[in-house]
């Protein structure tokens, strides 16, 4: 087997890239997924990416939130985080924003919190889940 991202790394969406106008929760990421052995694999490293297209005007706070049980959120503590989780305005388009997160909660979620006069901005955000106890992935 190759030593490949894609043979290590799964992505799943948090917040659907769509024209935002409003505070959102993004979905719940399950860091236990299918592994090559059709059993559930822990996957040990998780980066919140925040890809941008064009943003009008406004503020959109995008934050980490983070779950043991998949009902009650907290925002992701700093010191669980490489980088910062972005504030995104008008002078943000076409940007990807990387942050990474160590700590272990099971599941994650991106939260955009927009604010000020806002007739919208597009952009969307993905979570990698990385380094499975086992390899390759299961793509099924």
């Amino acid at each position: 087997m190759k030593r490949t991202v894609y043979n290590h790394v799964r992505a799943r969406a948090t917040l659907a890239i769509a024209a935002r106008t409003a505070t959102a929760n993004g979905t719940t990421v399950d860091r236990t997924l299918s592994g090559a052995s059709g059993t559930n694999e822990w996957h040990a490293s998780a980066t919140l990416l925040v890809h941008t297209g064009a943003i009008t005007d406004g503020t959109h706070a995008i934050s980490l939130q983070v779950s043991d049980d998949n009902s009650t959120w907290t925002t992701a503590p700093a010191a669980d985080l490489q980088g910062a989780p972005p504030s995104i305005g008008s002078s943000n388009d076409d940007t990807v924003y990387e942050v990474g997160y160590t700590g272990t909660a099971r599941y994650l979620r991106a939260v955009t919190t927009v604010s000020g006069t806002t007739t919208g901005g597009v952009y969307g955000a993905t979570i990698l889940l990385g380094f499975p106890r086992t390899v390759p992935l299961s793509r099924t």
